[in-house]
């Protein structure tokens, strides 16, 4: 049975083995300024997987659809919801976690239903994106949080500089099927 307190556990071993691979893969394109600790990284894994646990065990809401990413004890918030009650809903459950300083909420309303056809399309599309997004050698694809509706791309997560940001959304915007680009992404502090 897939319980939240196993859900949980198996959050916090993800959580440990991403910090593990994040400590192994340090960039240096990244200023010392703008560097987090190993600590810091660890701490981030585990306030991610947390909120990801609070949002998906919530019996109001749709959480397992939203995309979480921490940085310095700061979590965004992203991805598509079905009304703003359950944007709210998970920016409230989001702050109530123990280590989260402040919830930035790029969370967008869908606009609409969306049929079989389009959960279809939006699937390849972002797989599109992400590949897109790899491939290029000016964007670090894994980076990126990428959600898509109806063909509206969301981009997400932290990036160093405007350059980076520009870059991404000049990206995804030439894969076949995106018809708008929205970028979430902040920058890095």
């Amino acid at each position: 049975m897939n319980t939240p307190a196993r859900q949980l556990q198996l959050g916090l071993a993800i959580a440990a083995a991403l910090a593990g691979l994040a400590l192994a893969g340090c960039d240096n394109r990244t200023p010392a300024s703008e560097q987090v600790s190993a600590g810091t990284h660890l701490d981030d894994a585990v306030i991610t997987t947390k909120v990801k646990s609070t949002l998906m065990a919530d019996s109001l809401g749709k959480g397992g659809d939203t995309s979480v990413e921490t940085r310095k004890g700061e979590v965004m918030l992203s991805g598509f919801v079905d009304n703003q009650a359950q944007a709210d809903r998970e920016v409230q459950l989001a702050k109530g976690v123990e280590g989260v300083t402040a919830v930035d909420n790029k969370l967008m309303i869908k606009d609409g239903k969306s049929t079989a056809g389009n959960v279809l399309d939006d699937s390849v599309v972002t797989v599109k994106v992400k590949s897109a997004l790899l491939a290029d050698d000016q964007t670090r694809g894994t980076e990126f949080a990428v959600t898509t509706n109806k063909g509206v791309v969301q981009l997400s997560g932290y990036v160093d500089s405007a350059d980076e940001q520009a870059r991404a959304t000049s990206v995804a915007r030439t894969v076949e099927g995106v018809q708008n680009v929205v970028n979430d992404t902040s920058i890095k502090k």
